[in-house]
C-alpha cells in the first residue's frame, strides 16, 4: 500500500484572533499570515465539511468576523 501523503504545514496563526475584525481586514491578515485559501460565509450557511489544508474560514455577519476555524 502506498504511504499517505503528508499535508502541508498550516500557518502558525490563532483563528480566535480574527473574531471581531472587519471582514476585509481579516482576509488581508490571513493572506499575510500564509493562508492559501480564505473563505467567508454568512451565518447559518450550508457548507460541506471536507477538510482542506491551508484554508481558514470566517463566518461574517454585518461585515464583521463572528467565528473562525481552519480547514
Amino acid at each position: 500500500m502506498a504511504p499517505l501523503p503528508t499535508p502541508p504545514a498550516q500557518p502558525d496563526d490563532a483563528p480566535g484572533a480574527y473574531v471581531g475584525l472587519a471582514a476585509g481586514a481579516a482576509e488581508q491578515r490571513a493572506r499575510r499570515q500564509g493562508w492559501t485559501s480564505v473563505r467567508s460565509l454568512p451565518p447559518g450557511a450550508i457548507i460541506t465539511m471536507e477538510y482542506q489544508a491551508g484554508r481558514i474560514n470566517f463566518e461574517v455577519d454585518d461585515a464583521v468576523v463572528t467565528r473562525c476555524w481552519v480547514g
